[in-house]
Formats: C-alpha cells, structure tokens, sequence
C-alpha cells in the first residue's frame, strides 16, 4: 500500500508517518500546502491512499479536488468538532480526530483495505462536508468592509467590490472604480463572510460579483472565460471542475 501525507503541520506528518511504519505501510511522500499538493499530483502516480488534513497552511484541502480528480482513497485528519464530523459518518468517509491515536488509525486502515471506498462519489461527499463547515445555517453575510489606506481607515460597500483574487500570496480586492487593495485575510477566510447568492469563486485565485460580470465566453477544455467590470489585468477562467456550479449559480 502506497500512502501520501497532506499535512501543514511539520511534526504531526512526520508522527503520522513514523505510525504508519509501524504498521509497516510505505509513505511515498509529506506535503504541506495545497500548491504543493497539486503540483506533485499532477506530475507523480497517484498513491493507494490520502491522510488529509482540512486546514492547510494556503487554503483548504477541498481546492485540490476542485483543480484535478485525485484516484486515492482518502481519509481525513481533523481537529474540527463533532457537528462536521456528522458529515464524515454519513458519508462513509474515515477520519481520524487529532491528535491521532494509534488504535484509531489501525481501525481506519482496515477499514480501507476491507471497505474500499468509493472513489466515484468522492467529489459529491466533498461538496457536502464542505457545506457543513462553511456553510452554517442562518448566516449573516458583510455588507460592508473595512480597509486601512495609509492612516486612514476606507470603508467599501460589499456591491462595490468587483472580484477578490490573490497574488503573489497575498490577497486583494478590486472595485468598481478599478482600484485594487490589500486585504488582511485569505480567499478562505472571504469565502466565508460574503453572501454565496452574489460572489462565486470561480477557480484557486478568483471571487467574482455576479453584477461584475459583462460577458461570459467559451473556452478550451469545456472551460469558461469571464470579462468583468473595469478589470482587465488577468485572464478570468472558469476552471472546468466549476462550470457546472458556476452556470447553476448564475441562472
């Protein structure tokens, strides 16, 4: 059995790996990022089985499914609470709950090698569980942000805010009068305090303003292409795994 390890925190990848050793179980590799993560699974095989952490130092795990369709079995490692870990069990999806306890990792492990789990259905699981952690009921979105230009502190209707889109590790916004500003938080962070009905996130980098957008184009790979409002510095693509919930959204 081939094992791959996302993990952001250093110490508790290389335990896990030393428990799977124990069990006498190969780790072909350690990963800590979900740009990492990607970049290795798009060039190496694809191993029998994933330990993946949700929470990594870039972003959640969820993106690297939504890039590529990962042929691994998967079993999650969380600290989240028991409210998320309700989807976990009703999606026959194994996790194990940090910090890991030997006992429970020989229970997931045999249940993988006797249950095999349905890799086919993983992205539908994965849509669920996420749902469950982003997504709470009765959520009150921002209507309002707050940004500190210089000594002054600038404050920015939600409906002014063409797109949010991040470079070069940090993450900005873009309005409607074509000015772009730091923000102090990830696109994850974003994601959850703005209303799903008006902002999509459309591939890795890009958040966009149902009002924004101005055209919308056929592109390569059954992808789309986005023209928004007084934003032209990047090509807007509409990464293929999105379409369908990018068209869904938009009618």
């Amino acid at each position: 059995m081939n094992v791959l390890i996302i993990e952001d925190e250093k110490p508790a990848a290389r335990r896990l790996k030393r428990m799977l050793s124990v069990l006498n179980i190969e780790v072909q590799q350690l990963l800590h990022s979900v740009e990492e993560s990607l970049n290795w699974l798009q060039n190496n095989k694809h191993p029998d089985l994933i330990f993946l952490d949700i929470q990594l130092s870039d972003g959640l795990s969820f993106e690297i499914f939504e890039e590529i369709t990962v042929k691994s079995a998967i079993i999650f490692t969380t600290a989240y609470d028991e409210y998320a870990l309700k989807a976990f069990k009703l999606n026959s999806i194994d996790y194990l709950l940090k910090p890991l306890d030997e006992d429970e990792l020989k229970v997931a492990i045999e249940k993988f090698k006797e249950h095999q789990p349905n890799i086919a259905n993983l992205k539908v699981h994965l849509d669920d569980i996420k749902k469950l952690l982003v997504n709470p009921v009765d959520r009150k979105f921002k209507k309002r942000i707050t940004i500190r230009v210089g000594q002054h502190i600038k404050i920015i209707n939600i409906n002014e805010i063409v797109c949010f889109f991040s470079e070069n590790k940090a993450t900005y916004i873009h309005t409607l009068d074509g000015r772009n500003y730091l923000l102090d938080h990830s696109l994850e962070y974003w994601l959850e305090l703005i209303n799903p009905e008006i902002f999509f996130r459309v591939n890795r980098t890009f958040i966009v303003h149902i009002n924004a957008i101005e055209d919308i184009i056929s592109y390569t790979n059954s992808r789309l292409k986005l023209t928004l409002t007084s934003y032209n510095d990047t090509e807007i693509i509409v990464s293929r795994e999105r379409v369908k919930d990018f068209k869904n959204w938009i009618n």
